[in-house]
């Protein structure tokens, strides 16, 4: 009996050595973004899903708006186009800082004080972006900002292979 249980445990080492050399041959399955929109009306606008294989590395960007950098004056008070295109600036150089681009982008979560600039936040998006797949995306009218000029406030979550 113990020559059966020491050639099984033998046998059974076997395999798991054979499939982690497979698997080390293989090497780790390749980074993968898919950005999936389901509904017609979606389209264009943002993705219902977006999924991940593999990702290297995960960025979150927080609260990004129209604060200047250096002494975090708002900018472009009263002006919703500027001070999103201002954010999207931003959104650039911090994701380029970190070895990612708006493609990268998994997902968005704005923060609008007016409901009235939809439009223009999709004309400011699609400007700043420039043709870059749209993200998953939530938007959300709220009473306030961190500082009383701020129109805008842009979250983003985004993923790169390393």
């Amino acid at each position: 009996m113990p020559k059966v249980i020491a050639l099984s445990a033998a046998a059974f080492l076997s395999l798991i050595l054979i499939h982690t050399s497979a698997f080390a041959q293989a090497g780790r399955p390749a980074f993968e973004k898919k950005n999936y929109s389901y509904n017609e009306w979606a389209k264009g606008r943002f993705a219902e899903v977006v999924t991940v294989v593999n990702p290297g590395k995960w960025i979150y960007l927080g609260g990004i708006g129209p604060e200047q950098e250096g002494d975090g004056k708002i900018l472009y008070k009263g002006d919703f186009h500027g001070q999103c295109m201002y954010a999207w600036q931003k959104i650039k150089k911090l994701l380029g800082m970190h070895g990612a681009t708006f493609n990268d982008i998994v997902k968005t979560t704005i923060y609008m004080t007016d409901i009235r600039h939809f439009a223009e936040w999709g004309k400011c998006r699609s400007q700043a972006i420039q043709g870059a797949e749209v993200p998953a995306s939530t938007l959300l009218n709220v009473t306030q900002l961190a500082w009383p000029d701020m129109m805008i406030e842009i979250d983003v979550i985004a993923a790169t292979a390393k």
